[in-house]
């Protein structure tokens, strides 16, 4: 399995910017995929998670109505929209994905993505 992310860069507090995350490889039904952030000297914290067997999302309480987390129709891509964004926001992001159930406990995935920088300045 193999997570390929893009997106991420620069904006302004109350912007907007769109990660993509293309899961290719899997084998199992209904993936979750999920979003999580990495702040210098912190846990990776969850951000938003998606199951792609039934569509059910989840999001941490810091990022809801803000955040959004999709898939698009050919399946294998999963998005972050992230809007109203602010200087908290800054941080890596990394997609995961495991089989079966979501949580937003990053100690569930084994399977990351390579990260992309968001920098919100204020």
């Amino acid at each position: 399995v193999q997570l390929v992310e893009s997106g991420g860069g620069s904006a302004q507090a109350g912007g907007s910017l769109r990660l993509s995350c293309i899961v290719s490889g899997y084998s199992y039904t209904g993936p979750c995929l999920a979003w999580f952030r990495l702040l210098p000297g912190m846990e990776r914290e969850g951000v938003a998670s998606l199951d792609f067997g039934t569509g059910s999302t989840a999001y941490a309480g810091s990022v809801t109505c803000r955040f959004s987390i999709s898939r698009d129709s050919a399946g294998n891509t999963a998005s972050l929209q992230m809007s109203s964004l602010n200087p908290e926001d800054t941080a890596v992001y990394y997609c995961a994905t495991r089989a079966g159930a979501c949580y937003l406990a990053a100690d569930w995935y084994t399977i990351w993505g390579q990260g992309t920088q968001v920098t919100v300045s204020s």
